[in-house]
């Protein structure tokens, strides 16, 4: 464990070189224990890939005093484990929710089928939100569909699409920008502000896909049908 100051009201704890499982449901239930029992001047943390920041009022306390209370917190943390959940999320992979996936299965050699296949077959974690407002990471895809960010983002990315970069795969939460390959689409809602929490995964959760055809999709959309599903 390292620490490292961000100006005069923040510092980031960093827990580990290398993204996985067990490190970011660390990080997730480091993040807990402060947020359930905050110390003095303490004012929020935020979970990252492999560290948490911190933020905290200087005139309240200190980064030394602030970090010592932190320490106390990792040990209990270690004692205790971060509440995860377990998602299944339906998956549209064809015609217009999957523009990008035969580009996909030319570049990496494959058929769609396959990317489909090995993009289903995992269960992936939740190392963290971010970019926009529920946008989760999850990790890591299979290596035969591991690619770079498209070389021209779109201006418009529709909300609920699925899609992959690096070794990573996503879904956007909102209609925004993005440069991630597009290989299906979900009409499960990842974000919505009326709710608490407004995210519908954090960091920590687990989240396999499965494939619908688009006639079940527009079925899903309609009203008062409970699109994904989750179990602890």
């Amino acid at each position: 464990m390292r620490f490292s100051m961000c100006g005069d009201a923040a510092f980031t704890v960093d827990l580990g070189p290398k993204p996985n499982v067990l490190l970011t449901r660390a990080i997730a239930a480091l993040h807990g224990a402060l947020m359930r029992r905050p110390p003095e001047g303490f004012i929020e943390s935020v979970p990252g890939l492999t560290s948490l920041a911190v933020l905290f009022d200087p005139d309240v306390t200190s980064a030394g005093a602030l970090q010592q209370q932190v320490m106390r917190c990792v040990q209990l943390a270690h004692a205790t484990h971060a509440p995860s959940r377990s998602w299944s999320i339906p998956v549209c992979y064809s015609g217009e929710y999957a523009p990008d996936l035969q580009d996909v299965a030319s570049a990496c050699g494959i058929s769609t089928e396959a990317v489909i296949a090995a993009h289903s077959a995992r269960t992936y974690v939740v190392y963290l939100l971010g970019f926009s407002p529920g946008f989760p990471y999850l990790g890591d895809v299979d290596e035969r569909i591991a690619l770079p960010r498209r070389a021209e983002p779109r201006p418009r990315v529709p909300a609920g699409s699925v899609a992959i970069a690096t070794q990573y795969t996503a879904v956007y939460p909102q209609a925004t920008a993005g440069g991630w390959h597009i290989i299906g689409r979900t009409p499960v809602a990842f974000f919505d502000a009326l709710q608490e929490p407004p995210s519908l995964l954090s960091p920590g959760d687990s989240v396999r896909f499965y494939s619908i055809e688009a006639e079940r999709y527009e079925d899903i959309e309609l009203p008062g049908e409970l699109a994904g599903s989750r179990h602890r």
